[in-house]
């Protein structure tokens, strides 16, 4: 596969040389290998073929293409949901990274809306998970996106989540509240947890459906803390089922880092990819472009994705939920 990638140059990379840039768009692309790529005309800079590294400014339009392109495979049929003028609301596939990761650069969800939607220019308003299915917000374009991002209290009213856990509670309704952060010490340098001294964070449970072994849980974020609705289930008793942090002690999450999983890991986790789903989101978006107060209309738009994953889809029904 030919894979072709472009980025606009910023005020934070001007007066770089291309050279020095192109490595840190690709992790794994090396700076031989970005040499190659000029000396064989794979880059266009405002639409003309460079051959030699140049310093670049501030706007110019990057365009480049790399052969024989090869990343993991991923679920990249994303879905829209809602559009304005302005923002959009999609459907992110599990296992469909939102941006950038050491292992997928092409196929992740920005990229592709970029490529397929009729946003060149899309960012993302906020992110999920990797392995989190559900509603996600992005902006058509960059002003967009700056417009909207440092006022997204003001449009985001209520964030649901549904997800599946092991067990039961012996509450219908919980309020749960504590501080959360990452311990120095802990085997999981990402893992979240409940500490003395961190950042507060809030969830909403209700119990929707259970069978005993396994119930479907409707979580409200009244926060939006890293991992915060995991690391909540997790500390009550109740882990996501196929959450590789939270579940098992971390002990598939640990073991894939050494890559020394084994079939027996991947049964013990029940599923591929944690069951986690944004489920709906209620927004107000601003009123127009030219709106400078930044007035928002009067009543919440609901938007409800019902679009779960195949593996969720298969395992509650196979357990009646």
């Amino acid at each position: 596969m030919n894979a072709v990638f472009s980025f606009e140059v910023d005020r934070a990379i001007s007066d770089i040389c291309l050279l020095d840039h192109l490595p840190t768009c690709i992790p794994y692309l090396s700076s031989a290998a970005c040499k190659v790529l000029i000396q064989t005309g794979c880059i266009q800079v405002d639409g003309e073929s460079v051959l030699n590294d140049i310093l670049l400014s501030e706007g110019q339009k990057v365009v480049y293409t790399v052969p024989d392109y090869e990343e993991g495979e991923v679920d990249t049929r994303w879905k829209l949901l809602w559009k304005n003028d302005e923002i959009a609301a999609v459907q992110k596939p599990a296992n469909l990274p939102v941006s950038r990761t050491t292992r997928n650069v092409y196929n992740t969800l920005i990229q592709i809306l970029r490529r397929e939607s009729p946003w060149p220019d899309a960012h993302l308003l906020h992110r999920l998970d990797l392995e989190t299915s559900g509603i996600i917000l992005i902006g058509q374009t960059k002003a967009s996106a700056s417009k909207y991002q440092p006022n997204l209290s003001s449009l985001i009213q209520r964030k649901v989540y549904h997800a599946v856990v092991k067990g039961k509670p012996s509450w219908e309704k919980l309020d749960y509240q504590c501080e959360l952060n990452t311990l120095k010490d802990s085997a999981i340098r990402c893992q979240m947890h409940e500490v003395d001294k961190g950042k507060i964070s809030r969830t909403k449970f209700k119990i929707i459906k259970t069978n005993g072994q396994f119930s479907i849980i409707e979580c409200q974020l009244m926060t939006g803390r890293k991992h915060q609705i995991r690391a909540h289930l997790s500390i009550l008793g109740y882990p996501i089922v196929g959450d590789k942090i939270y579940s098992n002690n971390g002990e598939f999450y640990l073991k894939r880092l050494q890559d020394n999983t084994s079939q027996q890991d991947h049964a013990k986790l029940i599923t591929p990819h944690h069951l986690l789903h944004a489920y709906q989101i209620h927004i107000t978006p601003f009123k127009s472009n030219s709106d400078e107060s930044k007035n928002t209309i009067s009543e919440p738009l609901v938007i409800t994705n019902t679009s779960y994953s195949e593996a969720w889809l298969s395992f509650t029904e196979k357990q009646g939920l």
